[in-house]
C-alpha cells in the first residue's frame, strides 16, 4: 500500500526526459532568422490593396541575432535593419541612432556612406520651413559634408549632392527671409548684414540676384551711394533681361 511513491517518482523522472528544449536548442541559425526578417519587412497585402508590414517582429527578429550571434556577418547586416526599419515608420530619432551606431562600430564597412547619407535624411524629414529653425537642416548638412568629402565616389554621394543644394538652399531663403523682417522694419543696416551673408555663404544658389537687388536698396537707404550703384551695375552686367535687372535699372542715374 505504499506504492504509490513509486509511481510519483515514475512520473517525475519521465517529466524530465520529455522536457522542451532549451532557447539554445529551438534557436534557427542566422541565416535563417536573417531571412526571416527580411521576409517580415517586405510584408503582406491585405485583400491584395493595403501593404502591412509587421515592423516591431521584424525589429525584434534581427535583435535575436545580435544577441546569439554577436559576432556574424548578419548580425552587423541585422543592426542597418533595425535602422531601416524604424526610418520606414517615420521614427527617425531611433533610425538615427542606429545609423550613427553603425558607423562608429564599423567605420570600414561598405555601407557606411548609405548610413551617412540615411543620418542625413533622418535629419531632413524634421527640417521645418525655411522660416522655423533649422537646427536639423544644419545637422543633415554636417553629415552630407563628411559623406561628399570620405565617399565623393559612392554611388551615395550623388543622391547625398542634390540634398546638400537643397538644403544650402533652405538656409539662404532662412537667411533672406529674415533680411526682409530688417528691410521692412526699416532696420536697413541689419538687413544689409544678412543679404551679404547670403552673398558670401550661399552663392550660385539661384538666389545672388534677389540679394543683391536688397543689399543695393539698403545701401541706398543708408545713403552709402557709391556702394549702391556698385551693386545695381553688377546685376546690369550679370542679368540683363531679368526683372530684377529692369528694377535695378531705376536705381542707376546711367542706365534712365
Amino acid at each position: 500500500m505504499q506504492r504509490p511513491w513509486c509511481v510519483w517518482l515514475l512520473v517525475v523522472l519521465m517529466g524530465c526526459a520529455t522536457a522542451p528544449p532549451t532557447e539554445e536548442e529551438q534557436l534557427p541559425p542566422a541565416e535563417v532568422l536573417y531571412q526571416q526578417g527580411l521576409t517580415l519587412l517586405a510584408g503582406s497585402r491585405l485583400l491584395g490593396v493595403f501593404h502591412r508590414v509587421n515592423y516591431s517582429t521584424a525589429i525584434e527578429t534581427f535583435q535575436r541575432i545580435i544577441d546569439n550571434y554577436p559576432y556574424s556577418d548578419h548580425a552587423v547586416l541585422s543592426e542597418l535593419k533595425i535602422a531601416d526599419a524604424y526610418f520606414e515608420q517615420e521614427r527617425y530619432d531611433e533610425a538615427l541612432s542606429y545609423y550613427r551606431d553603425f558607423t562608429d562600430l564599423h567605420p570600414q564597412h561598405e555601407r557606411v556612406p548609405y548610413t551617412i547619407l540615411r543620418a542625413a535624411l533622418c535629419q531632413q524629414r524634421q527640417v521645418k520651413t525655411s522660416s522655423r529653425d533649422q537646427t536639423a537642416t544644419r545637422q543633415a548638412l554636417s553629415f552630407l559634408d563628411v559623406l561628399l568629402t570620405k565617399y565623393p565616389h559612392s554611388p551615395e554621394a550623388q543622391e547625398g549632392e542634390v540634398l546638400w543644394r537643397e538644403l544650402r538652399t533652405r538656409l539662404a531663403r532662412h537667411e533672406i527671409a529674415i533680411a526682409d523682417f530688417y528691410l521692412t522694419r526699416e532696420e536697413f543696416q541689419a538687413a544689409a548684414d544678412r543679404y551679404r551673408s547670403v552673398l558670401n555663404r550661399y552663392p550660385g544658389l539661384g538666389l545672388d540676384a534677389e540679394a543683391l537687388y536688397k543689399l543695393g536698396v539698403c545701401y541706398s537707404k543708408l545713403q552709402l551711394d557709391d556702394e549702391a550703384q556698385k551693386v545695381f551695375e553688377v546685376i546690369l552686367q550679370n542679368y540683363r533681361g531679368t526683372e530684377i535687372a529692369e528694377s535695378a535699372s531705376h536705381w542707376v542715374p546711367a542706365a534712365n
